[in-house]
């Protein structure tokens, strides 16, 4: 998969839980997709859809700011802005096998509401 493509797949990933098109995110993911973040530890493809698929109505809008692509593996960092007005910064790192994502692993920014840094709880 050229480096443009895998760059396309992330966009229209984070594209599609805005729009509630789970399909699109379950045909991109492979059947051995794993998932970590620092809530979740190596889940698979449908702890993965139970826990953050469900629980994703919250999100106004992603504002990606750059992806990073180099053969198999790419970093996309964004900017997520919340119904409720809260705004961070994560970082993903995705491992691609052929054209399926294979694994996300997601290393949380810091959160601000209202333009104030919000410690977040641990």
């Amino acid at each position: 998969m050229a480096t443009a493509n895998r760059a396309d797949t992330i966009r229209a990933i984070f594209a599609a839980y805005l729009s509630g098109n789970r399909k699109l995110v379950e045909d991109a993911l492979g059947d051995d997709f794993r998932f970590t973040s620092p809530y979740d530890d190596n889940i698979d493809k449908a702890t993965y859809f139970e826990r953050c698929w469900k629980n994703s109505d919250w999100i106004e809008r992603h504002e990606l700011e750059r992806i990073f692509v180099e053969g198999d593996e790419a970093f996309v960092t964004y900017l997520c802005v919340a119904k409720g007005g809260k705004r961070f910064r994560n970082t993903e790192f995705f491992a691609f096998a052929g054209d399926k994502v294979k694994r996300i692993d997601v290393y949380f920014g810091a959160s601000f509401e209202g333009g104030v840094f919000v410690p977040q709880v641990r």
